[in-house]
C-alpha cells in the first residue's frame, strides 16, 4: 500500500476474505491483489461495496509475508507484501461465499467469528 494522504483515509477499505487495506478508488482499478481471481472487483464499484468493510480495527504491515510469524498467526502467509487489517467488520454475500469454494479456496471470515481450532 502506497501512502494515504490524511484527507483520504476515509476512503480505506479492507477485504472481508484476506483484510488487505487499500483505497476503495484501488480496489475498484486493480481489484484485490490476492483475491481478483474469485472476487473480480476490478470495474465493479458494487462488488467493491459488497466484498470489502470500512470497519476494520488494527493495522499490519507486512513487508515480507512469507517469512513473518505475524502473517502465519494472522493466516497471511503467502499473500502480497501491503498493509492488512486484523480484523474486517461484515459479511460476504453467500454467491461470493459459494464462488471462493468453487475455485477451491475456504473462506474464513476475518471479523473473529470463526477462531483457530475451527479453522
Amino acid at each position: 500500500m502506497s501512502f494515504v494522504p490524511g484527507n483520504q483515509q476515509r476512503y480505506l477499505r479492507a477485504c472481508m476474505v484476506c483484510s488487505i487495506v487499500q483505497v476503495q478508488q484501488r480496489f475498484i482499478r486493480e481489484g484485490c491483489p490476492n483475491c481478483e481471481a474469485f472476487l473480480g472487483l476490478q470495474n465493479h464499484p458494487e462488488d467493491v461495496q459488497q466484498c470489502t468493510s470500512q470497519v476494520f480495527e488494527g493495522l499490519i504491515t507486512l513487508a515480507d509475508p512469507s517469512q513473518s510469524w505475524v502473517a502465519r498467526w494472522q493466516r497471511l502467509d503467502g499473500y502480497v507484501p501491503g498493509v492488512y487489517a486484523v480484523k474486517v467488520v461484515g459479511q460476504l454475500p453467500e454467491e461470493t461465499v459459494q464462488n471462493i469454494e468453487d475455485a477451491g479456496g475456504r473462506y474464513i471470515p476475518r471479523d473473529g467469528t470463526v477462531h483457530d481450532d475451527d479453522a
